[in-house]
């Protein structure tokens, strides 16, 4: 099914339902990285991610007959919104599975579009096999998420807007989780232009399809463990799979870490929310081993709840050293409080937050602990505050923060 006539007929079905999301240059990853870099924000799609191009898509092939008993799926968020809205769209029931792990903006807006939700399994797995047994008992109509030509078609349709705005675009960065993204776009772009060049981005603690390209075959993780909370699929599309060996040309895996920097990079540089999944590509973008060449990094969504974005802020300023904590030991005397304040502000340091122990030791006139929680520029300017207190006598002991 994955035919360019396919994509053809998909690209203008999906117009119905989707917003432009039409590139953006990015001046920062471009200087960063050496390469003219661009980014398809995905994540300003109307349900919040790329899902709602596969999902209408996969609907609209079927038969009226096919719609009205109903459809159901499993998805870890974003899969979900989509048939959610689209079913709506359609008139249609939908009953939604999603692991009890998803975050909570996620079942909210799934509800929102009418959709029925049942909370099922810790990971998507597990999810899924549940929705597959409802659909056999009530007899629903299953719309998989990555495993189906015609889902994975749909979500293909956007490498043909990026060929259409970009003609000469030389690499695609895709996030994969089952494989339904990657499917469609490396193998859209491979028909419109044979050298387009197409990487697909997993996060390390749930690189399913990495581990079956290696092997030639589909494998499954014994478990998955990652923030990216959309990708973290066990076992990838075993329908789709010979047409991501055929056509995606490398893996890039990406720790944890590293998507809570890109974060904040793309916070502060692009003013620009992506949820954990979506920040595969940004955080590729840090890894690629040439220069000079036009590249689009796939943000494929946006749904990420207020907690989880709190707690990525808070460690990805922690991560570049622009919170920090020490612990310095001062005598319990009157002014030694003072005068370390006034070394950290004389070096432009911010206390946002002090904890002073007087029951460090025995001796208190010996020592008390006071520990310093400040904000920085980043790593030399703490080393400059660091070496300050050292100069001062204060012994300080860097920690890990807490805040």
């Amino acid at each position: 099914m994955l035919t360019l006539e396919n994509f053809e007929e998909a690209s203008e079905i999906v117009k119905k339902v989707t917003q432009e999301t039409k590139l953006i240059k990015s001046s920062y990853f471009s200087e960063l990285t050496g390469n003219r870099v661009f980014l398809k924000p995905e994540n300003m799609q109307r349900t919040g991610a790329y899902k709602v191009r596969g999902a209408y898509y996969k609907i609209s092939t079927l038969s009226d007959e096919e719609r009205e008993k109903g459809l159901i799926t499993a998805s870890a968020g974003n899969h979900a919104q989509g048939v959610a809205y689209a079913a709506h769209k359609f008139g249609v029931k939908a009953v939604i599975v999603m692991p009890t792990t998803t975050p909570l903006i996620k079942v909210e807006r799934t509800k929102s579009y009418g959709a029925e939700v049942i909370l099922k399994g810790d990971v998507y797995d597990e999810a899924c096999a549940y929705a597959l047994e409802l659909a056999e008992k009530e007899g629903y109509t299953f719309i998989h998420p990555f495993d189906d030509p015609a889902v994975a078609t749909g979500q293909g349709t956007i490498a043909m807007e990026i060929v259409q705005e970009l003609p000469l675009v030389d690499y695609i960065l895709v996030p994969i989780g089952g494989g339904g993204l990657a499917t469609g776009v490396s193998t859209l772009a491979k028909l419109l232009n044979p050298h387009i060049r197409v990487i697909g981005v997993e996060p390390a603690g749930a690189a399913c399809m990495k581990a079956s390209l290696e092997k030639g075959e589909v494998v499954t993780l014994p478990h998955v463990n990652t923030i990216a909370d959309g990708t973290a699929v066990q076992t990838p599309g075993e329908h789709i799979f010979p047409y991501l060996q055929e056509n995606l040309d490398s893996i890039i895996t990406i720790e944890d870490d590293e998507l809570i920097m890109a974060f904040l990079d793309m916070v502060e540089n692009h003013k620009m929310i992506v949820e954990n999944s979506g920040l595969l590509t940004v955080a590729a973008l840090r890894h690629l081993d040439f220069t000079g060449k036009k590249v689009v990094s796939i943000l494929s969504g946006g749904n990420m709840d207020v907690i989880t974005m709190s707690s990525v802020v808070q460690h990805g300023l922690i991560q570049r050293d622009r919170i920090f904590t020490v612990s310095v030991l001062i005598p319990d005397k009157a002014g030694e409080l003072v005068r370390v304040a006034s070394i950290i502000a004389q070096n432009q340091g911010n206390v946002i937050k002090l904890d002073h122990n007087q029951f460090v030791t025995t001796n208190r006139n010996a020592a008390v602990e006071l520990k310093v929680t400040m904000e920085a520029f980043g790593t030399d300017h703490k080393n400059q505050i660091v070496k300050a207190l050292e100069d001062a006598g204060c012994k300080p002991k860097v920690i890990r923060a807490s805040l």
